[in-house]
């Protein structure tokens, strides 16, 4: 199969591309190596990509229309798989423009040169973000959605409906998969699993915003890469919203905790104010990802964590 994947060179997006390459896939690989993190991190992410198979990267933007054309006349999709985005709950708070640029703008000029082109399916990532602070738990993809607390989490969901545009004008089979907390190797740097182990091991205390009781889903790199895989290769696809999580929220205290364990020493805390934006709980309910085709997840929060620090102690 023929696979175009945005966000190539980040966390999700690089290691995707390394186990399509595996079954043997063909692709295109797009990042426009974006500031927001140290892009020699995203260069190393992807070096080894190109002795792997048949893949061809290009450094470009998704809101250039003409290269973005360019890109499905010639090497013509059968499926997207769109990753790219501006990420980060914080910064959009500052930088909302910019993030309704990257996060509409792009996922617009991509639909729209998928449909010109003929792509019948599109997979596009969307966050748990978008349901805002649910007091309701698990969430599941038939509540409510139309309070997001942040410009990220308000751009994910639009992404959504412009999704739904594409599928009901022109039949397009595209799923929204709504991910939760991602977290493995190639973490990105700010974000707390990685930030944490980092400052523990310089001996530094760890951030704790709140009273250390918010909740998060923490999901596997390879539970979400099954999540992909699981829609990317279903039979028929119409227009789809699918939670990819673990189905376990655990408060941020026990994560620290789990962290301890792994490094075996004690983690000093800095406990700070609620950030704006953040929600106070993430919590999937994947029984749609699993009826659809069978998604579970296999990775614990010890496993995944130890699984971390194996990877962050090697390459640091």
């Amino acid at each position: 199969m023929r696979v175009l994947v945005t966000g190539a060179a980040g966390f999700i997006g690089s290691q995707l591309c390394e186990r399509l390459l595996q079954e043997g896939h063909t692709l295109l690989g797009l990042d426009n190596f974006d500031p927001f993190y140290d892009p020699i991190i995203k260069k190393d992410n992807i070096k080894n990509l190109l002795t792997q198979g048949d893949i061809q990267f290009v450094a470009g933007d998704i809101r250039d229309r003409e290269l973005v054309q360019q890109i499905f006349t010639d090497f013509q999709p059968e499926v997207v798989v769109h990753l790219a985005a501006k990420a980060g709950v914080r910064p959009s708070i500052d930088s909302p423009e910019a993030y309704t640029a990257v996060n509409l703008g792009g996922t617009t000029t991509l639909l729209e040169a998928a449909h010109q082109t003929g792509v019948r399916r599109f997979l596009f990532a969307s966050s748990s973000s978008v349901y805002g602070n649910q007091q309701k738990t698990p969430v599941s993809e038939t509540d409510g959605v139309g309070f997001p607390i942040s410009p990220y989490a308000a751009t994910k969901r639009s992404g959504e409906l412009l999704c739904h545009v594409y599928h009901h004008l022109y039949s397009m089979e595209i799923a929204c998969l709504r991910f939760f907390t991602v977290y493995g190797p190639r973490q990105r740097p700010d974000l707390a699993i990685h930030k944490f182990t980092h400052l523990a091991l310089h001996n530094k205390p760890i951030p704790i915003y709140g009273n250390g009781r918010t909740r998060r889903d923490y999901t596997y790199i390879d539970d979400i890469l099954d999540g992909i895989s699981g829609l990317l290769f279903m039979p028929e696809l119409g227009y789809e919203i699918v939670n990819i999580g673990n189905g376990n929220p655990v408060h941020l205290l026990d994560m620290v905790e789990a962290l301890e364990q792994v490094l075996n020493q004690k983690i000093k805390l800095e406990f700070t104010g609620m950030q704006a934006g953040d929600v106070e709980q993430t919590f999937a309910d994947i029984r749609k990802a699993n009826q659809l085709f069978g998604y579970q997840p296999k990775v614990s929060l010890a496993e995944g964590v130890a699984k971390f620090v194996a990877w962050y102690q090697g390459k640091f």
